[in-house]
């Protein structure tokens, strides 16, 4: 269960930073026809601009990778994973509601908003990482293999671990 959230967090993680990136190019760069201010998520992928149909594509998947890591983490009965996914959930939507308010409006108020937002939910995402905790597998293989290579339990070294000089 633990590393199913702990994978879902790092996916949501990773898709937010490219959200990001690609929202900053949208805001910099993209042109939005005017016929195409106020129109529908659906209008703005299928008639926008790449950059904007990308961005809102990646927002859809945003959305229900949040979803999902929520879900996940009341299962896990974790109050603090719980609390970081579901004001990620929320920094997700407010960040796409004001985003949605931004191809409207074209008010930077929503754009700044918006950054924030998606700021935020970086930081909920990163928080699961350090809370929940590494899987069992893992932290044994950690604890049996020496380190650095070549050491031995007492401190000493191998023959492996050795340099000829």
């Amino acid at each position: 269960m633990m590393t199913t959230i702990r994978r879902a967090s790092l996916a949501v993680l990773a898709i937010l930073v490219l959200e990001y990136g690609i929202g900053m190019y949208v805001n910099l760069y993209a042109t939005l026809p005017r016929t195409d201010r106020g129109a529908s998520i659906a209008a703005a992928v299928a008639h926008g601009p790449a950059a904007v149909s990308t961005h809102a594509v990646l927002g859809l998947l945003l959305g229900l990778g949040a979803i999902a890591v929520l879900v996940q983490a009341v299962r896990s009965r974790r109050p603090a994973v719980i609390a970081a996914s579901a004001l990620g959930l929320f920094a997700v939507a407010f960040a796409a509601v004001t985003g949605a308010s931004f191809t409207s409006t074209g008010n930077q108020a929503d754009s700044m908003a918006m950054a924030v937002m998606t700021g935020i939910a970086l930081l909920c995402y990163a928080a699961n990482l350090y809370l929940l905790p590494r899987p069992a597998a893992q932290a044994n293989n950690a604890a049996t293999v020496p380190y650095p290579p070549g050491a031995t339990a007492a401190g000493g070294t191998t023959g492996a671990g050795k340099s000829r000089v």
